[in-house]
């Protein structure tokens, strides 16, 4: 499956403006067929706001506080891969200053760690958060944002 013929949907419901939009999710969708051994069908990234991100999270994981991201896959095991992933502007923004990143870098990284969610990566333990951004680090940098 070649990255132009995956559907791409971006909205943002949040007051924050965001720099990702569907051809920057299109450039990491391409990266990551390319790396992951993945195909991609459907990618949804919604931006929502601080209650939203937290209504999602007591909903579908019984978690009441607010988080970065939230991805959810709809696809089965050796099929394309369909997921959306609720991203919390405010939160990310804010994130971007606590590290001392561009805020436009912290927003990809984000969408970058939820594809790579959609992929299968996991990042329940130290090690494998440790591999996760390592894999976020070498996808920024191949998209010229690191």
């Amino acid at each position: 499956m070649k990255p132009n013929s995956v559907e791409i949907i971006v909205d943002n419901t949040s007051d924050v403006e965001v720099s990702v939009d569907e051809d920057v999710v299109a450039d990491i969708a391409e990266l990551l067929q390319d790396n992951e051994n993945a195909r991609f069908a459907l990618i949804e990234v919604v931006f929502v706001d601080e209650d939203e991100i937290v209504k999602i999270n007591t909903e579908h994981l019984q978690h009441d506080y607010v988080t970065d991201i939230i991805t959810f896959h709809y696809h089965e095991e050796n099929e394309p891969i369909e997921g959306t992933l609720f991203c919390c502007a405010p939160r990310i923004a804010e994130q971007a200053a606590e590290f001392d990143a561009e805020p436009e870098t912290e927003f990809v990284r984000i969408v970058i760690h939820g594809m790579l969610h959609l992929c299968g990566y996991e990042d329940s333990t130290p090690d494998d958060k440790n591999r996760m951004t390592e894999l976020e680090n070498t996808y920024l940098k191949l998209l010229h944002y690191l």
